[in-house]
């Protein structure tokens, strides 16, 4: 059965109506006009309580799973004019980005509310545009983790009751256990609540499901220093020796060059440090990690978790085979695999126009393969070499490291 449509131009505009904890007392008259004058409200079940019967209009809770509903419910109030309630600003991690991308932009008219992370900052005396905010608002608790730097302030948009203390163990796990925590509770209404303690010894047992957590991180003295840049520490990463080493990853993802929105194969995970590299880099980049073997597969997940890019997508499969159903990508790199047949010529293929390929080899017979394909497409071909000083009797000496031969190209408009 086919999906029904967007909304159509003839239709009225839906009117998205920001509210927050303190319901119909805190809204503009703005606000209460809309609803007062909507057919039908639509929203979640808190919301719809806050809005006092002079709303005559059809009240239609969200079904879950959420997001697949709504085309379906717009169209079948076409013609009506629909209100829908949204917790605060419905633009900022709210309803109204799914709406605008099911109805259309032109279609919405947003009337939005000051949102928690507003109400948090103006309470907490924080500047807004120096504190993060990471929302576990349908979204794994490890995806926390990227963000923790030490002395950075962070605004957690809460998933429920028991989120702070997930949140209070995760800081513990990270080596992040002396960062002080601060519960605020049902902001913006009468019944506003703050509980404040630190993540080693958090006191507090789940209180209201309405909470937004904020975070002074403090990192622990023996806890291992993530930067936010490519080229984490090598321990950083549970791995069985299929790891591109730290000065070689910074290397390589500086000629991968990812952008907010790109999508990366990483061709040969390993322990998926490339990867998991790229999508620390912003939280809009995404990768696919293809490795064949279950065990490393199952290590990877465990690294980005570890490391907080979650979202990582992993599949369990051989190159080039296991590459034919997915998403084409913005940048492809090759850590291992390269003499599979096919493979180079496959991931050139799929890049998209201007989208880099960066293959890394230490063998003969993969560097000739990748000599071949810089004669071919150009870009650059190079050698890396590390050494560490190591000791040496009571001296000190140079270790040196197997090179790496790196070839980096860039797809052109023109080029298949």
């Amino acid at each position: 059965m086919s999906s029904p449509g967007p909304v159509t131009s003839t239709s009225p505009p839906v009117t998205v109506v920001g509210i927050g904890a303190d319901g119909w007392a805190g809204l503009p008259e703005t606000s209460r006009a809309a609803l007062r004058a909507a057919d039908v409200v639509i929203g979640g079940g808190r919301q719809l309580a806050l809005v006092p019967e002079e709303c005559e209009a059809q009240r239609v809770a969200w079904p879950s799973p959420l997001r697949p509903a709504v085309p379906a419910l717009l169209a079948e109030h076409t013609g009506r004019r629909i209100a829908v309630l949204a917790s605060g600003d419905p633009m900022f991690y709210g309803i109204g980005r799914t709406l605008a991308e099911t109805a259309g932009p032109e279609r919405l008219h947003v009337l939005p509310h000051p949102s928690s992370v507003s109400y948090a900052c103006a309470r907490l005396g924080w500047p807004l545009e120096d504190t993060e905010t990471v929302t576990l608002v349908g979204r794994p608790l490890a995806s926390l983790a990227a963000a923790l730097h030490d002395g950075r302030r962070l605004l957690v948009l809460s998933a429920g009751a028991a989120t702070p203390g997930e949140v209070a163990g995760l800081l513990r796990d990270r080596g992040f256990g002396p960062s002080r925590l601060t519960v605020l509770e049902q902001l913006g209404s009468g019944r506003e609540r703050a509980v404040t303690g630190t993540a080693d010894d958090w006191p507090h047992p789940p209180g209201d499901p309405l909470n937004v957590i904020a975070v002074s991180c403090a990192r622990s003295g023996d806890a291992l220093r993530l930067g936010a840049v490519p080229g984490l520490p090598d321990a950083a990463y549970e791995n069985d020796g299929q790891l591109t080493k730290r000065h070689v990853r910074a290397a390589t993802l500086a000629a991968l060059a990812p952008a907010p929105g790109e999508l990366l194969w990483d061709i040969g995970g390993g322990s998926g440090s490339i990867g998991i590299e790229w999508m620390r880099t912003h939280r809009a980049c995404r990768a696919i990690t293809v490795e064949r073997d279950p065990e490393r597969a199952a290590r990877i997940a465990r690294n980005a978790a570890a490391l907080g890019v979650p979202a990582l997508k992993v599949v369990t499969a051989a190159a080039p085979a296991g590459l034919a159903e997915l998403e084409a990508p913005d940048a492809v790199f090759i850590g291992g695999g390269l003499t599979a047949p096919g493979l180079l010529d496959a991931c050139w293929a799929a890049l998209r126009p201007g989208g880099r390929l960066v293959a890394n080899t230490v063998t003969l017979e993969s560097e000739a393969l990748l000599a071949d394909h810089y004669r071919r497409h150009g870009g650059e071909l190079v050698r890396l070499a590390v050494a560490h000083a190591v000791p040496v009797g009571g001296f000190t000496g140079w270790r040196q490291a197997m090179p790496v031969t790196q070839w980096s190209a860039t797809k052109q408009e023109t080029e298949g």
